[in-house]
């Protein structure tokens, strides 16, 4: 089957970021690549974006969790927008906790983690950086 890996578009801050989700979901960066990396006459890279991220990616379970800061010279993105969220299914409301307590530290809260009428755990947010998240923990749920 194939698998689906979030890509988040920053504005120079992607490092900072990947970074705050590092210390939430743990693991080590599968990759880092700068803009320095991949400098040449054919892409020149401006000397204060050499060092702005070209891809990062933090694998979380069997998925990674991508990311690039996007040069000035092709725009800004816009990082509070609000039509895309990253779900996350936990494994336990122990975990769901974790990962919102997480997640959400310095966001805005749409809706708190808690128990849904059908018995499910869920919260909605956006994140500190403008990205938003929900989180699911269904314990009646059995794959």
């Amino acid at each position: 089957m194939a698998q689906i890996n979030p890509h988040i578009n920053f504005n120079g801050n992607a490092e900072e970021a990947f970074t705050f989700y590092q210390s939430v979901f743990g693991g080590e960066f599968a990759k880092i690549i700068r803009f320095k990396d991949i400098l040449s006459p054919e892409f020149p890279i401006p000397d204060n974006e050499v060092n702005k991220i070209m891809h990062i990616a933090l694998p979380i379970g069997k998925n990674f969790l991508m990311a690039n800061d996007v040069p000035e010279s092709m725009g800004r993105t816009n990082e509070n927008e609000n039509r895309s969220k990253i779900a996350i299914n936990a494994e336990s409301k122990e975990e769901a906790v974790k990962l919102f307590n997480g997640l959400s530290a310095g966001g805005q809260i749409e809706v708190p983690l808690e128990e849904s009428p059908f018995g499910a755990y869920f919260a909605m947010f956006r994140d500190k950086y403008g990205i938003e998240w929900m989180i699911n923990f269904d314990p009646n749920d059995k794959g």
